[in-house]
């Protein structure tokens, strides 16, 4: 499996070369036959788009070389996860193979299609530290599915860990998060200290596997879970750096577990703060309807996110609204299908927002207030909003 992080998403929503082509769709754990199957077909519709729109049919077949490599790669798709996700574009080619199951979706556009993926940043994606003295694993979970972390630069056990320290480093002194996510406090730690030479090389232990974890979770906000027997996990987290360690542990052997039984044990412990955040959002929208703070209609969302004078808005996740948006002039066009240069408005209102720093929430479609496929909480009341330039 392949992580997808924040930084992904800030890399993702800089580049804009026309052409950029975004390709979900759903796959098979371990891989199956339908899966390279329909990757043909994405293909196909992806190459579709590109002669709608004008483009040369041998620049078109040179420029989706690197998708038609992946159908000879059959490592790649003995290994597939829940959902494979395809970006490309001139010299720029992303795959990720993640956790979520996606729809089949093909969009050709000036700029990349990233909205499928808000669950797995804000209000969904969560992970699973698992840790024994007989080894270390990391999940990362959603509300669908969990599935493994490759782990590189963490100790694989106990043993390991002790085996390659150097003697004459220091246990360390540091702050660590105590009580809610986020909040930080301060904590020695070192030989002298009354804790017996057990707890001291367990602490190790734990130091030597935060550190490993840190270039993997060094951009991230998500929820981490610890899955440990009950008296290592105040051990580690005396140890951790990670800002948003969730405050309760999954107390038990977690060698005993499955991937499956400790991602239900962990979403039952992380699903109401997911649930918490989002629902903070509707209530806003909510209290603040008919004090020209908040819309649903789509040209005017769109326009005002072009401008950053949306602080928040709440798309639909699998849902599509197809047409132009002309941002110098405000001029928005809606299509009944998809048109050749057409895009998703709701990915454009989705991609202004978050570059001009708002917050934005991809749900299911009966989650958006006032029952459409956009709701936005804007900065400032209507008669204070600057007008378009």
């Amino acid at each position: 499996m392949d992580l997808f992080a924040r930084e992904d998403l800030k890399t993702l929503m800089e580049l804009r070369k026309s052409p950029c082509v975004s390709i979900y769709m759903p796959t098979h754990r371990g891989g199956a036959e339908a899966d390279p199957i329909l990757w043909r077909k994405c293909l196909a519709k992806a190459e579709e788009q590109l002669l709608a729109a004008g483009r040369r049919s041998s620049e078109v077949k040179d420029f989706l070389e690197p998708g038609c490599r992946l159908l000879e790669d059959s490592s790649f798709w003995s290994n597939q996860c829940d959902g494979l996700v395809f970006f490309l574009a001139s010299q720029f080619v992303r795959v990720y193979r993640l956790p979520m199951m996606f729809e089949e979706l093909v969009v050709v556009a000036d700029h990349f299609h990233v909205k499928p993926l808000l669950p797995l940043l804000s209000g969904g994606r969560f992970y699973v530290l698992a840790l024994s003295q007989n080894g270390v694993r990391l999940l990362q979970g959603t509300r669908q599915s969990v599935a493994a972390v490759d782990l590189k630069g963490v100790p694989r056990n106990f043993a390991d860990a002790l085996a390659t320290h150097d003697t004459d480093e220091p246990l360390t002194f540091h702050s660590r998060p105590v009580g809610a996510i986020g909040s930080w406090g301060a904590i020695y730690s070192g030989h002298g200290v009354g804790i017996d030479d057990k707890k001291d090389d367990l602490l190790l232990y734990f130091q030597k596997v935060d550190r490993g974890l840190h270039p993997l979770l060094r951009e991230e906000r998500a929820p981490l879970v610890v899955a440990a027997v009950a008296y290592l996990i105040p051990i580690y987290r005396t140890a951790n750096t990670y800002p948003h360690l969730l405050e309760k542990g999954m107390e038990g052997n977690p060698d005993r577990l499955s991937e499956k039984e400790l991602h239900d044990r962990a979403w039952a412990l992380v699903r109401p703060h997911f649930e918490e955040t989002q629902q903070k959002a509707v209530a806003l929208y909510r209290q603040l309807a008919g004090t020209g703070r908040t819309a649903s209609d789509l040209k005017e969302v769109v326009s005002s996110a072009s401008t950053g004078q949306i602080e928040t808005l709440i798309v639909a996740l699998s849902k599509q609204r197809w047409g132009k948006f002309d941002s110098s002039t405000g001029q928005l066009e809606e299509h009944m299908q998809q048109e050749p240069g057409d895009e998703d408005l709701l990915n454009l209102a989705t991609l202004d927002t978050l570059k001009h720093g708002g917050t934005a929430y991809a749900v299911e479609q009966e989650q958006v207030p006032e029952g459409g496929l956009i709701a936005a909480v804007f900065c400032l009341p209507l008669a204070k909003r600057g007008k378009r330039p």
